[in-house]
């Protein structure tokens, strides 16, 4: 599984980004995916997640969760069609700077897991940076 983040950039507060994380290799669908982000000098921290898509045959929603501060900021949704997981970021502050990864499990978990070890597939990250 190999999954490539885009859109990172440099914007100021209040502003708003949409960070994409795509798959090769493998259907998209059947993976959990969730964000994960690392600011300089912390450890990793939870995001937002969203559960596998691939679950008419097995019934069920797709699901998502969210860090408690991004919590109506941002937006995860995904795109099957694309094979892509997006991440629609909101009225940024600046303590929303970190480099920002997406991870992927294949996993039927609904809610998807939250911590980062349940992850087994990872990006190689995108820089975000939110100045005041």
């Amino acid at each position: 599984v190999r999954l490539a983040e885009s859109g990172g950039g440099s914007v100021q507060a209040g502003g708003s980004l949409t960070l994409s994380c795509a798959f090769s290799d493998v259907v998209a669908g059947l993976y959990a995916v969730a964000w994960f982000r690392q600011a300089p000098g912390k450890g990793r921290q939870f995001v937002a997640a969203i559960s596998r898509s691939h679950s008419s045959v097995f019934g069920g929603s797709i699901s998502a969760d969210y860090e408690d501060s991004v919590r109506g900021r941002f937006n995860i949704s995904r795109d099957n069609t694309e094979d892509t997981v997006f991440l629609r970021m909101g009225n940024l502050k600046p303590e929303d700077t970190a480099v920002y990864y997406c991870a992927a499990k294949f996993t039927r978990r609904s809610p998807p897991p939250t911590r980062e070890y349940d992850y087994d597939y990872w990006g190689q990250g995108t820089q975000v940076t939110v100045s005041s």
